[in-house]
């Protein structure tokens, strides 16, 4: 629960972030007439969401158990790799997310009221996405009923909460600081989902090694016991895996944890004397 209330709060406040700064922009600017436009792209891209995660949950029950295990692995590889763009991405960008903002809303505000609803749309809607895509990912990969979902829920209110906060100006943060300590567990987490991605794929008989296990600890820790839940919904750990979801979890883990944490590293944003955007609040 914990794993997936991490990515609702990570990815929901990302997109909080983001309209907070182009509300926040447009009241300064005394451009009030365009935050219908804004807000119309904002509806959108959480319905459009809301609609893809629907497909991703009710589509796939009419698929054979097979076809389910292929398609939940091959989305479960796509998610991580979504997730490790963003994370990267994110770091790099947070520094100078809200002037990057400010000039597409400009662009858009010259162009009119669709162009503002477009730019609205495409801000969220990537996160909408993401965000949809790995839950599902995620909640299939813990197979633990409802609480991963609610999970993810709790997140996402969070980050709404924390969202209308930085824009009342209650609530600053560093967002460098916060990306990165989140980015690193999200990559925890990215990599649990990736190995019970490549674990689909062996149920639906794509790859070969499903009975071949690694180390099998499930008396020592077993599955229904209340750590061995808090074990799978935070990190994903599986006390049977087999030894390509152990191969698959090191071979990602390791490199991507180290290239993000790096100094100087592909993770590391660049160092600027801005510092009014290395903290989210109401401010333009």
């Amino acid at each position: 629960m914990f794993a997936n209330y991490l990515i609702g709060l990570r990815e929901g406040l990302e997109a909080s972030l983001i309209v907070c700064i182009l509300v926040a922009y447009l009241v300064k600017t005394g451009r009030r007439d365009a935050l219908r436009p804004i807000w119309t792209g904002v509806a959108i891209a959480v319905g459009i969401a809301l609609a893809f995660g629907a497909v991703l949950q009710y589509g796939s029950t009419t698929l054979t158990f097979e076809a389910q295990e292929f398609l939940g692995g091959t989305l479960s590889i796509i998610a991580v790799g979504l997730v490790t763009w963003m994370v990267f991405w994110m770091r790099r960008t947070a520094r100078h997310l809200r002037s990057e903002l400010h000039g597409k809303l400009d662009q858009a505000l010259v162009m009119g009221t669709g162009a503002l609803v477009v730019t609205a749309f495409l801000a969220v809607g990537r996160e909408g996405l993401e965000t949809a895509l790995f839950i599902w990912s995620a909640v299939q990969a813990t197979g633990d009923g409802a609480r991963p979902l609610t999970g993810a829920l709790l997140g996402l209110a969070t980050a709404v909460l924390l969202g209308w906060l930085f824009y009342r100006g209650t609530v600053k943060i560093n967002l460098a600081r916060f990306f990165t300590w989140t980015g690193a567990m999200l990559v925890v987490v990215a990599a649990g989902v990736l190995a019970y991605g490549f674990h689909d794929l062996q149920e639906a008989r794509f790859l070969p090694g499903l009975g071949t296990l690694a180390f099998d600890v499930s008396d020592a820790i077993p599955p229904g016991s209340w750590y061995g839940t808090l074990l799978k919904g935070t990190i994903n750990f599986q006390p049977d895996p087999t030894v390509l979801q152990v191969v698959v979890w090191l071979l990602y883990l390791v490199p991507v944890l180290t290239l993000f944490l790096l100094p100087g590293g592909f993770g590391r944003p660049a160092r600027t004397r801005a510092a009014p955007a290395d903290r989210a609040g109401p401010s333009a």
